[in-house]
């Protein structure tokens, strides 16, 4: 689902105004569904990356849609600026330099593989964001990592890090899942 302009401008404010909300007063926002279109109140999966001069500043998000999208945004906007433990939380003199952008998920599909080797070639550079999962462990990449790993085996390896795995790390027991991200920046 492509959201049109209006929609995408919608959802960039309410995630700044989610931010001056947290810095007045330290809550996150309360988004009364009511004032968005049905567009909006989708339940949709979403992440909010904050960066500083091109620097990550921030990102939160959810992988499983379980709020409507306006909501989502709002929230993981509050949490980025606030909550992302990499961080110290923004504060009010940063908000003119902060650039948003807001990922809009697809569902997660399992992706099949036989070898490592196969799951490497059918990665989509660019284009597939992926949830790497062993055991109890969990990681994942949006779409816009691959900017800075470009390679699929770098980008692999680094996924595998985030998770708590070695780089070289290969088990049978490995699931992936691929999903796709409109970027709105």
């Amino acid at each position: 689902m492509s959201l049109n302009k209006e929609h995408q401008h919608r959802l960039k404010a309410l995630a700044s105004y989610s931010i001056q909300h947290g810095l007045q007063t330290g809550k996150p926002l309360v988004v009364d569904l009511t004032e968005y279109p049905a567009e909006l109140s989708e339940q949709r999966a979403t992440f909010v990356t904050l960066q500083k001069q091109h620097q990550l500043r921030g990102c939160i998000g959810t992988l499983d849609a379980i709020r409507p999208l306006a909501e989502d945004i709002a929230k993981n906007a509050f949490s980025a600026a606030f909550m992302d433990p990499r961080f110290q939380p923004v504060e009010a003199h940063e908000l003119s330099d902060l650039e948003i952008h807001l990922s809009i998920l697809t569902p997660p599909e399992p992706i099949s593989f036989s070898s490592e080797q196969d799951l490497l070639q059918q990665l989509q550079a660019g284009v597939d964001g992926l949830i790497l999962a062993e055991g109890r462990r969990r990681g994942t990449f949006l779409p816009s990592v691959w900017e800075s790993l470009p390679d699929p085996e770098q980008f692999l390896g680094h996924l595998k890090q985030k998770a708590g795995l070695a780089p070289g790390y290969w088990s049978d027991t490995i699931r992936v899942y691929r999903y796709r991200a409109e970027v709105i920046a």
